[in-house]
C-alpha cells in the first residue's frame, strides 16, 4: 500500500462544500477573538514569572523570537487556510501535499499537543479559581484541590475543579458553534479589559534601572527561555480548524489567524517589560504561580489583584475551549478520512456538532487534568506544536511547486524564504528543549505508528 497517497485538493473542497453539515457562523471578528482565547492565558498569568526567572528582562526578547516563529508559521498557515478552507487545520493541508502518512503523523501529534494543552491549562485554571475563591472567604476541601501526588506532604485525591472546567466546556462545544462564539467572544472581552488594567496601573512604577543587566543568562537563556514561552503562542493555529464553520474563509481565515498572533506579541512584550521594570527578575523565584500578582503587590496596588484573578480563570477557560474546540475538528477530519472509526464523524441531528468526538476528548482531557500532576507538560506540548509548524512550512513550499495554479485567496509572501525561516526557527526551538521531552514525544509517535498500520492505512478512504 502506498504511504505516500494524497487526496486531491479538488475532492478537499468537494466534501467541504457539500456533505459535512457544519454550520458557517463565524466571521474575521470572531476568529480573531478565537485566536486571542487561544492564546492570551497561560502565557501572561503564569509563564511569566518562569520566563522572568530564567531570562531576566530579556523575557520580552525571547518573546519576540517565539513569536516570530509563529509568525512566519501563520503566513503559511492563513495561505493554506484561504486556499483549502477545510476542518483538520495542518493535518489536512499535510494530506493534500505530503501524503497519508505524514498527515496521520501531524494528526497524531496534534491529539498529544491539543489534549496535553487542555489538561495543562485546567490544572492551571483551577489554581487561579481556588485563589479566587479563598479571596472571598471559600476553601475547598484540600482531597479535591489537586492530582495526587502534586502537593508535597499533603493528600490529595483529585484536582475537582479541573475537572468540572472541562466538561462545562465540553457540554458548551457540543451545543453549537454559535453558542460557542458568543461565550468565547464575551470572555476575551473582558481578559483584554484585565491585561489592560495591569499595565495601565503598573506602568507608572517601572524602574529602568531593574532591566540592567538586560541579559543576565546571555544569548543561551534568551534562546532556552524563548522555547519554553512558545507555549504561551500555542492556540492560533486552532482558528484554521474552524475553516468550515467560517464565513468568507478565503479572507477571513488569514485576518484571524494574523491578527490575533499581532495582537498577542504586542501585548506579550509590553507586560514582560512592565513586569521586570517594576520588579528585579530574582523575585519572581518566589512567585512562579502568580507573577502579575506580585507585581500589583509591589506597587501596592492590591485591590486589582482580584480582578487580576478573574481575568487569569477566564483566560484560562477560553484557553481550554479554542484547544477542544480545534481538538474535535482535527478529530472529525481524521474520522471522515477512515484513518479513525467513522462513529467520531458523525453530526449530531440538532447541534450540527461531531457530539460523539467532542465529549470522548472532553472526558480524557477532565481525567487527565483532576489525577495526573503535569509539571512537565509546557514543554511536551511545545514539541508538538513546533513540529505541526515545521511541516506546515513545508506544506506550502511543495504545494506552491505541485499545484501553482490553485486559487489563493491570500498568499505567503516570499515562498521560500518565509517559510524556511519558520522551518530554521522551529527546529531551532525543538532542539532548546530537554532530552526528556524528546523521548516522551517519540514513544508516542512510535505508537501512533502502529496504530496507524494496524488500523488507518487498512480503513483509509482512500484504500476503497
Amino acid at each position: 500500500m502506498n504511504i505516500f497517497r494524497k487526496k486531491s485538493i479538488e475532492d478537499l473542497l468537494n466534501t467541504s462544500s457539500n456533505n459535512n453539515g457544519l454550520k458557517r457562523e463565524l466571521g474575521a471578528w470572531d476568529l480573531t477573538m478565537l485566536g486571542i482565547g487561544a492564546i492570551i492565558g497561560t502565557g501572561i498569568f503564569v509563564l511569566t514569572g518562569t520566563g522572568a526567572v530564567h531570562a531576566g528582562p530579556a523575557l520580552s526578547l525571547s518573546f519576540v523570537i517565539a513569536g516570530l516563529a509563529c509568525l512566519f508559521a501563520a503566513l503559511s498557515y492563513a495561505e493554506f487556510a484561504s486556499s483549502v478552507p477545510v476542518s483538520g487545520s495542518t493535518y489536512t493541508y499535510a494530506y493534500a501535499t505530503l501524503g497519508e502518512f505524514a498527515a496521520w503523523i501531524i494528526g497524531w501529534d496534534l491529539i498529544l499537543e491539543y489534549l496535553l494543552a487542555v489538561s495543562a491549562v485546567s490544572a492551571g485554571w483551577s489554581g487561579y479559581f481556588q485563589s479566587f475563591l479563598h479571596g472571598i472567604g471559600i476553601n475547598l476541601p484540600e482531597g479535591i484541590t489537586a492530582a495526587p501526588g502534586s502537593i508535597e506532604g499533603t493528600t490529595t485525591y483529585m484536582n475537582l475543579p479541573a475537572f468540572l472546567i472541562v466538561i462545562a466546556i465540553t457540554l458548551l462545544i457540543s451545543r453549537g458553534t454559535k453558542e460557542t462564539k458568543r461565550v468565547n467572544n464575551i470572555m476575551v472581552i473582558i481578559k483584554l479589559i484585565v491585561v489592560a488594567l495591569f499595565i495601565i496601573s503598573s506602568v507608572f512604577y517601572v524602574k529602568p534601572e531593574n532591566w540592567q543587566p538586560f541579559m543576565p543568562f546571555g544569548i543561551s537563556g534568551v534562546f532556552s527561555t524563548a522555547a519554553l514561552m512558545f507555549f504561551a503562542f500555542i492556540g492560533f493555529d486552532a482558528v484554521a480548524s474552524a475553516a468550515e464553520e467560517t464565513k468568507n474563509p478565503g479572507k477571513n481565515l488569514p485576518r484571524g489567524i494574523i491578527g490575533s498572533l499581532i495582537i498577542c506579541v504586542a501585548l506579550y512584550m509590553v507586560v514582560s517589560l512592565i513586569m521586570t521594570g517594576v520588579v528585579p527578575y530574582a523575585q519572581f523565584g518566589t512567585a512562579l504561580d502568580h507573577p502579575i500578582s506580585l507585581v500589583l503587590q509591589v506597587v501596592g496596588q492590591n485591590w486589582i489583584a482580584g480582578f487580576i484573578d478573574v481575568g487569569a480563570f477566564i483566560g484560562m477557560t477560553t484557553v481550554i475551549l479554542v484547544m477542544l474546540f480545534g481538538q474535535s475538528r482535527i478529530m472529525f477530519a481524521m474520522s471522515r478520512d477512515g484513518l479513525m472509526p467513522k462513529s467520531l464523524s458523525k453530526l449530531h441531528k440538532k447541534y450540527k456538532t461531531p457530539y460523539a468526538v467532542t465529549w470522548m476528548f472532553g472526558i480524557i482531557a477532565a481525567l487527565l487534568g483532576a489525577f495526573i500532576p503535569l509539571s512537565d507538560l509546557a514543554e511536551l506540548v511545545n514539541i508538538g506544536t513546533l513540529t505541526a509548524f515545521t511541516m506546515i512550512s513545508a506544506a506550502v513550499i511543495v504545494l506552491r511547486k505541485t499545484k501553482p495554479d490553485l486559487k489563493r485567496a491570500f498568499y505567503c509572501p516570499w515562498v521560500p524564504f518565509v517559510p524556511g525561516l519558520a522551518i530554521v526557527f522551529c527546529v531551532f526551538l525543538m532542539f532548546q528543549l530537554g532530552s526528556h521531552t524528546w523521548i516522551r514525544f517519540l514513544i508516542w509517535m512510535v505508537l501512533g505508528i502502529i496504530v496507524y498500520f494496524a488500523y488507518s492505512r487498512k480503513h483509509s478512504n482512500l484504500d476503497q
